[in-house]
Parts: C-alpha cells; structure tokens; sequence
C-alpha cells in the first residue's frame, strides 16, 4: 500500500485532505510541520498542507531539500514551494474564498483525464506572483496568473484550490492522480 503523509501546516482544511487519501485506500497520517525529516523517509510522497502563513510552515521547506519523494503542495503548500526554489509569494488582488475557474495549460500526469477547464474552490489571500525560474506553469485563472506549477524535473507540483473540499470538481481525480505518481 502506498504511504502519503500530510503535513499540518495549521490550516482549515488538512484533516479534509487526510481523509480523502484515507477514503482513497492509502495507507495516511496527518504530521504535524516541525516532525524531523528523518521521521518521514518511509514515506512515498507527501501533502503539504494549506495553512494561515508561510511563516508558520515549520520544516516543510527542509522536507524538499531532504526527502526524495513527490511532494503536491495544497494553498500554502504552493507557495511554500514556490519560495523555496526562488519564486514570490504576495498578497492576491482578490483575497478570500471563492468559486474559481481553471484552465489548465499544459499536459501532465497530475491532470490526466481532467477537462481544459473546470470550477474549484480557492483563497487567495496569497498566491504566488512570480513562479520559479525553470517551473512549469500548468494552470491559471481570470484571477491568478500561477493557479498550479511543476517543479522542471521533480515531480514536485504545487495548486493554488482545495481539491479536498466538495465544491472542487475533479479533486478526487488529482488526488488519485498524485497517488499514481507517488507509485513510481
């Protein structure tokens, strides 16, 4: 059985992705973000979570330095990814929660079998506004340039919604997509 752990990074929705894994036959743990590095080589991938600030993301920046595995960043996950490979996560234009639509750019496994567009649901607050250097740019809305991103040779992605929560279309598809990955 394949083993993806989430790591809380304090947000409202982290058992929500928990769940869907669980629900999804893997074998899952929510972590809390500052459990040791070493505690997680087992893992076949991992879920950075959604959460209030980048300055509360406790060692999810040394789990991409240190850990070998697919790594799918949720919210703040993205953008904990994207300033760690040298992107700028700001403030968004358009803040809170709402009802997006994406339209996705480029091929990937992560989306396979998904529509050229579909509806999520997302925050804003912050969001990434320049996306590191040698990054695929994979999705992006009316709202937010950078609405999903790939790591160039890592199979490391990052989204901007939730596909965790009900009002996301296609989220059981990207987590069962991303479950796929991480059985490479």
């Amino acid at each position: 059985m394949v083993k993806i752990y989430v790591v809380y990074n304090h947000g409202q929705y982290n058992h929500l992705i928990h769940r869907m894994l669980r629900d999804l036959d893997v074998e899952t743990r929510l972590v809390q973000n500052d459990t040791d590095a070493k505690d997680l080589m087992d893992v076949d991938g991992l879920v950075l979570g959604g959460g209030p600030s980048i300055e509360k993301a406790g060692n999810s920046f040394i789990y991409l330095d240190e850990l070998d595995v697919p790594v799918l960043g949720i919210c703040l996950g993205l953008h904990i990814i994207a300033k760690h490979f040298g992107g700028e996560v700001k403030t968004g234009d358009v803040g809170g929660y709402a009802e997006v639509e994406i339209q996705l750019l480029k091929d990937d496994e992560l989306f396979s079998g998904f529509p050229e567009s579909f509806t999520v649901w997302a925050s804003h607050a912050d969001e990434v506004k320049r996306m590191p250097e040698n990054f695929i740019h994979l999705a992006q809305s009316k709202i937010c340039r950078f609405e999903a991103i790939r790591h160039p040779d890592r199979p490391v992605y990052g989204v901007q919604w939730h596909p965790e929560v009900y009002h996301s279309q296609y989220g059981e598809e990207l987590y069962r997509n991303f479950i796929e990955i991480c059985k490479k």
